[in-house]
């Protein structure tokens, strides 16, 4: 269901892309742009992992480091059909994790200080399933492929939108198309990163269960999501950048009214909910 609803979700991007192509006056605009936007998100794809834990000053751990944690991450890593990732630890009090990497062979697991602390085994097994789950869905590459789209759209809208102002007047026969499209142009980046907040949620969804299978401890996942949960709304992770945190397993930065809307993760309530009927059905 999750893969349906992402396939319709990404096509409902490239839609609007079209019209908002079409708006701004043919396909050259849009092959143009999307070449550009592509470029753009290709060089941050293909670099992703460095980017990122660099930017969280991640320490890469080997077996003789942390050998518990290493042996726990091979052996999942090997329940999913995976190569083990480079693991990574971020020194940080907020309990958090991310994978990031453009290929199953060239992954990378970061997890905090906070959550090798604040959470028991069976709750840390199900944390790293679910982020080899993202691994092995290339959930970077979808993530990739949605911002893609989303620059080049935005793009365009700007483009068009100057077009408009610059472009001359135009006769009181055209004046209600002209409204039209400029509504159009307004409103269809923001359609956009709602198409993609709404894409991510759904990959979270597909990382939960996935998860629970390759740790066989959906009720773990879920007891360590409720802790997560708790502990970044009181102990947000102050240096964490917007532009990451679709990444981690839960929102890094702490939100509440309308910023719900605009959130990259689903309500932690209704992940646990769907991990606890994965339970019962397993039982």
């Amino acid at each position: 269901m999750n893969a349906v609803k992402t396939v319709f979700l990404m096509t409902a991007m490239m839609a609007l892309l079209m019209i908002v192509g079409g708006a701004l006056g043919g396909k050259t605009g849009v092959v143009i742009a999307f070449g550009i936007s592509l470029a753009l998100n290709f060089g941050s794809y293909w670099f992703s992992d460095k980017i990122v834990l660099s930017m969280y000053n991640a320490k890469k751990i080997e077996r003789k480091n942390g050998p518990t944690l290493f042996n726990t991450v091979e052996r999942l890593a090997s329940n999913a059909g995976l190569p083990m990732p480079k693991l990574y630890v971020i020194q940080s009090a907020t309990p958090n994790a991310f994978a990031t990497g453009r290929n199953p062979n060239n992954a990378a697991v970061a997890l905090t200080t906070g959550i090798i602390e604040m959470l028991n085994q069976d709750e840390l097994e199900g944390v790293i399933a679910h982020e080899l789950t993202h691994v092995k869905n290339r959930d970077i590459l979808i993530s990739t492929i949605t911002a893609t789209l989303v620059g080049t759209i935005t793009f365009l809208a700007r483009m068009a939108g100057w077009a408009m102002i610059f472009g001359g007047g135009r006769s009181d026969e055209d004046s209600g198309s002209a409204l039209s499209s400029l509504v159009l142009l307004i409103l269809s980046p923001i359609i956009a990163v709602l198409i993609q907040l709404a894409i991510s949620r759904s990959r979270e969804y597909a990382a939960d269960k996935g998860g629970s299978e390759i740790s066989g401890k959906p009720l773990g996942l879920a007891s360590a999501l409720n802790k997560l949960a708790y502990a970044n709304e009181r102990i947000p992770m102050r240096d964490a950048d917007t532009a990451t945190t679709h990444l981690f397993i839960v929102n890094p930065l702490s939100g509440s009214g309308l910023s719900k809307l605009f959130s990259t993760h689903p309500p932690i309530a209704e992940r646990i909910k769907k991990l606890e009927d994965i339970s019962r059905g397993r039982a």
